[in-house]
């Protein structure tokens, strides 16, 4: 049984910084393509950043460009969203997911990409 466990959200104030955790088991996960996805109440699900099966490609969003890194430790089966320089606007469930097939370069901001899901952490900014 696959399964993402996302972790390490929280309440900040504006321009703190927060490191989510996406823990998987069930696969090894070391040649899948990955991303960090959010959704704020009353809006739809958007593709926050997004790490090649490679690990070598990383994919923002412009909003967050030069503020998050995505990165991936292969060793301990853990993506991880670095997300520094915190706004109000980025107030939103963080979700993690994995692609279904290894060695795929799906569209990486496209939620049917992804196959499998973390249930989500809840990251509040306040101003």
């Amino acid at each position: 049984q696959v399964q993402l466990v996302e972790s390490g959200g929280g309440l900040v104030q504006a321009g703190d910084s927060l490191r989510l955790s996406c823990a998987a088991s069930g696969r090894t996960f070391s040649n899948y393509q990955m991303g960090w996805f959010r959704q704020a109440p009353g809006k739809e699900r958007e593709f926050v950043a997004a790490i090649g099966w490679t690990g070598r490609s990383t994919y923002y969003r412009d909003s967050v460009q030069g503020r998050f890194t995505i990165s991936r430790d292969t060793t301990k089966s853990t993506l991880y969203l670095q997300m520094n320089s915190l706004k109000p606007e980025d107030t939103a469930v963080y979700y993690c997911a994995a692609a279904g097939s290894m060695y795929s370069a799906g569209t990486y901001y496209s939620t049917r990409t992804y196959t499998y899901w973390g249930q989500g952490t809840q990251v509040t900014v306040s101003s």
